[in-house]
């Protein structure tokens, strides 16, 4: 495997960058991209951010995030994708790395088991969250981790590991977030504009789904249903979804949990949380997915009984 100090030496010698976040951006992205645009900044590396997607307005509280754009800018010298396990994930700018690819160098930097390595300097580490990756490689940068830094990696960390509960953090979590945190990083701040606020119709929302679960398998199986409908009514947007999810594995006997998100008719975005005993990588794999083995992610089609069907076959295959 390419490690991070090969990496680093060769982003010292740049004069460019370009940074891509996968669609539909969560806070390990975006914190991720940001935190390593100011680092390369500060080396005086002409450097942008660029992601498909609009950035959720809950990310707006840190500056700089309104500077993220759609498409590049200028022509960079190294294509750097962050958090992002594989092209796909770049959705309408996979095209634009994939044809800069043949002529530029090209780096992955991600903590997605899943990760297809795809760049011509891969760095895949499974941590907690990726911008544990990301803060590491600023070091080996030479640039102190505080200020605008120090925020958008905790941001990472905080938003990818469930704010520290889930099973993956370890002793490097805390220790990269301590880091963070003895740099000013706000962690009250943070934890409150992530995890915890929420807009009127987003916590109504939030009630509609959580009192019309479908339980599968005997209970091992928890679904939250968002329709379009649910969400157009309110005036809200996917990004109100994120971390719905994770509401299942509260409760008593749930083994997988489960948030299926209408894209469209017959067509559902799936995310999936285990408990610990089964492999959701594994499940999402089965239908063209991936991610983490206790979080992951896949597109389904087909009504919506055939697809309660699908996720508790492919659940009940990797049970064990």
């Amino acid at each position: 495997m390419i490690q991070l100090e090969e990496i680093a030496t060769r982003l010292k010698r740049a004069q460019s960058a370009a940074i891509f976040l996968h669609m539909r951006p969560d806070g390990d992205t975006v914190g991720s991209g940001m935190a390593l645009c100011r680092a390369l900044s500060m080396r005086k590396v002409r450097t942008e951010v660029l992601c498909e997607s609009d950035i959720p307005d809950k990310f707006s509280f840190l500056p700089g995030t309104k500077e993220i754009k759609k498409r590049p800018t200028f022509d960079a010298e190294v294509y750097i994708c962050v958090d992002v396990s594989g092209t796909a994930r770049l959705g309408a700018l996979e095209q634009v790395f994939l044809a800069g690819a043949k002529k530029k160098t090209t780096v992955n930097i991600d903590h997605h088991v899943s990760n297809t390595r795809y760049a011509k300097y891969n760095f895949v580490l499974d941590r907690a969250s990726n911008c544990e990756n990301i803060a590491e490689l600023i070091r080996l940068l030479g640039v102190p981790v505080r200020g605008e830094i120090a925020d958008f990696l905790l941001l990472g960390m905080v938003t990818d590991s469930g704010c520290f509960s889930h099973s993956d953090v370890d002793g490097a979590t805390f220790r990269a977030a301590a880091e963070c945190l003895d740099g000013g990083a706000n962690l009250s701040a943070i934890a409150f504009e992530t995890m915890r606020r929420r807009s009127r119709a987003g916590a109504e929302l939030y009630a509609e789904v959580i009192s019309h679960l479908r339980y599968l398998s005997d209970g091992k199986i928890v679904c939250a249903l968002v329709t379009r409908e649910m969400l157009a009514c309110r005036g809200l947007d996917d990004s109100v979804t994120e971390g719905m999810v994770d509401f299942g594995l509260g409760i008593d006997g749930v083994e997988v949990s489960v948030c299926l998100l209408e894209v469209k008719k017959t067509q559902y975005r799936i995310s999936f949380r285990s408990a610990g005993r089964i492999d959701v990588n594994a499940v999402a794999r089965t239908f063209g997915g991936g991610g983490h083995i206790l979080a992951a992610g896949c597109m389904l089609f087909g009504e919506l009984e055939e697809i309660y069907e699908k996720i508790a076959y492919a659940v009940w295959q990797n049970e064990g």
